[in-house]
């Protein structure tokens, strides 16, 4: 980075200009250009060794998900993204791009406290720590990788749900470009599962955990 680079950088003027013009959208304030923490709070801390911080949007069940599947004991705090809680300097902390869901393993993986966050690096680290969810066999742990980071790198239906309503022609670019996407992502999906239970091998795993809350949200809407 260059050695000008200060906390005094402030983002393009057309930057500003769409963020101004979003601000009237549900989800508007769950993004700004700048990191960092913008008010001073602490985060909750149950007795539990894994501590969750997360809400029911897709990315945070797919968390959930495996951790029941895990059958271990954690405590559960709900972050509201949409009242800026992934904000306070206490979650800041814990996942400096202060998104959910984030996880805090009080045992770490030498004996101190470990912050994880991004939700399939979650996924990944808890099915390694517990030895589950993730196949023996070489061929098919790979295939699970795969399946792990497509589901991280599609946008499903992301576009669809958060865009706002308003745009008009202005959306029309996006919602033909990604929507054409999530149908592509669907028909990928679709085809390799043609005949199967589960995305890889005969095993429940890990894969399946991560792809599904983002499948079922097409299908179910954004309910929570």
């Amino acid at each position: 980075m260059s050695s000008t680079a200060s906390s005094d950088w402030t983002p393009p003027r057309k930057v500003e200009e769409l963020s101004a013009s979003a601000s009237g959208n549900t989800f508007a304030s769950i993004n700004s250009p700048n990191a960092g923490a913008r008010v001073q709070e602490s985060l909750p801390v149950g007795t539990a060794r894994l501590q969750l911080y997360s809400l029911g949007t897709p990315n945070g069940i797919k968390v959930s998900i495996l951790l029941e599947e895990l059958g271990v004991d954690y405590d559960a705090h709900c972050i509201n993204i949409g009242t800026g809680e992934q904000f306070t300097s206490g979650f800041v902390a814990l996942n400096p791009n202060s998104k959910i869901p984030a996880l805090l393993d009080q045992d770490g993986v030498d004996g101190a406290p470990l912050h994880v966050w991004e939700s399939a690096s979650i996924a990944l680290y808890l099915a390694e720590k517990y030895q589950q969810f993730l196949p023996s066999n070489p061929r098919h742990r790979v295939e699970v990788m795969n399946w792990l980071f497509w589901q991280m790198g599609g946008n499903f239906g992301h576009f669809f749900v958060y865009a706002p309503a308003d745009k008009g022609a202005a959306r029309d670019y996006g919602v033909a470009r990604y929507g054409m996407e999530t149908q592509r992502l669907c028909s990928v999906l679709d085809k390799h599962l043609e005949g199967k239970t589960y995305l890889v091998g005969e095993e429940y795993s890990v894969a399946d955990m991560v792809v599904f809350p983002w499948a079922n949200q097409l299908d179910t809407g954004y309910i929570h």
